[in-house]
């Protein structure tokens, strides 16, 4: 496949000084994709369609096959959108379910360029770390760097099942001291808390922590089956059963996206005032405890907020969680799109992390460029030919686990990756 580039000077031409532009982020909890459905594609067709979110966070994801699935309709709906590496749980499960249940990004290529992902380990299931790098026009010299953690939490209110929390947030804020202290951090997932005042909310926004996590919209409180809470509710979408998930009504706050507490005054990156949504919620106390496709929960007269009675039946077959959004401002330009790379580079397609195959796109003018993958003691351990503004994939599944780097012989840049 041959993509034409246009040349950088071109496009900076184009592009606006000191423009504020916004990237918009959805979390879905997916519930149980595809082994409980694979018919409800469509739905989160519909979905992604009215959003249009440039960055989409997932749990309960399957499988790869599935993962698969989702990318391929979402470039249906925007051929930018890319996913990060696919990874089977790897924590401890005792239960016997857990592995099932995944975490993953989506993102548009365009306005992100993913530099590499992490696993952390709880005594549950996986957090996911996803570091993506804003696509903008002073990203030599000024890169914006977001870094994204994705997780799902134990499920329950007993007294073990808050343990189980606790015990998984605990190794991601440890986690956490590994970073650079001025890291812009979003954390995202069905987090399963009844209460601001649970153990596990309080150590994740623990000011002493080394990275401080906040609620953007500090909508604080005992969000459980309290209407006054109802517009930030995001579980459950159902009353009926049989249809997988839960099914007791609209009545709890599950689904958060927390930012890291320099988000809302940093400059370079950070959160829109008033943009942080329950998606699909019309905030209609009639909604309490009913199911998000009646009449109980449609937009209330001269409402602002008015999701409409499809995309309502569309969340309701997709999942028994509504999605949550919220938009970030940059003050830098984004190039807006990938192929408008500077044509002296080449860029990781799924990140620096490979399982099986490396993929990585060349843009360059030159002849004959020939790629080189080297391990740490500089020995060359593959070699092939590169095209020109094409997608090139190795095999590297021989590769013992460990870090390797990729060469380009007529470009002086070496990039690291890892494999796993």
């Amino acid at each position: 496949m041959i993509r034409k580039i246009l040349t950088l000077s071109f496009c900076l031409g184009l592009l606006p000084l000191n423009a504020q532009e916004n990237v918009k982020l959805m979390f879905y909890n997916l519930l149980n994709f595809p082994e409980l459905s694979i018919n409800r594609l469509d739905d989160l067709e519909v979905i992604i369609t009215d959003y249009q979110p440039d960055l989409f966070m997932v749990c309960e994801l399957n499988d790869a096959f599935g993962a698969g699935l989702i990318l391929n309709r979402l470039q249906t709906i925007n051929p930018n959108y890319a996913q990060a590496v696919f990874f089977t749980n790897t924590s401890d499960d005792n239960f016997g379910n857990s592995n099932l249940l995944q975490n993953l990004i989506y993102y548009d290529s365009s306005k992100f360029i993913l530099e590499g992902q992490d696993i952390i380990q709880t005594t549950i299931r996986d957090f996911n770390r996803y570091t993506l790098k804003l696509n903008t026009v002073n990203q030599s010299t000024n890169p914006i760097n977001l870094e994204v953690f994705v997780g799902h939490l134990k499920a329950g209110n007993s007294p073990e099942d808050e343990i189980s929390r606790f015990l998984m947030v605990e190794q991601l804020i440890s986690y956490f001291s590994a970073l650079d202290v001025n890291s812009k951090v979003i954390f995202a997932g069905d987090l399963n808390l009844y209460t601001s005042n649970d153990i596990t909310f309080n150590k994740l926004t623990d000011p002493t922590n080394f990275i401080t996590l906040i609620d953007p919209i500090n909508r604080l409180g005992d969000w459980h089956t309290n209407s006054s809470f109802i517009d930030v509710f995001t579980q459950s979408t159902r009353t009926q059963s049989g249809l997988g998930g839960a099914s007791g009504g609209f009545d709890d706050r599950f689904d958060f996206i927390l930012t890291s507490e320099n988000m809302l005054t940093n400059t370079d990156l950070y959160y829109v005032t008033d943009s942080y949504k329950s998606y699909g919620n019309n905030i209609n106390p009639n909604c309490f405890n009913s199911a998000i496709n009646s009449s109980d929960c449609a937009a209330l007269s001269g409402a602002t907020i008015n999701y409409s009675q499809s995309l309502r039946d569309a969340l309701y077959n997709m999942s028994d969680h509504l999605p949550v959004v919220m938009e970030l401002q940059t003050n830098e330009s984004l190039l807006h799109t990938h192929e408008y790379t500077a044509n002296h580079s080449f860029q990781f397609i799924q990140g620096n992390i490979a399982n099986q195959e490396l993929s990585f796109l060349l843009n360059s003018n030159q002849r004959n460029n020939e790629y080189v993958i080297y391990d740490i003691l500089a020995r060359k351990l593959i070699a092939g030919k590169a095209e020109n503004y094409d997608i090139t994939t190795v095999d590297v599944s021989t590769l013992p686990k460990g870090i390797y780097y990729l060469k380009i012989d007529n470009l002086k840049e070496t990039k690291k990756f890892i494999k796993r």
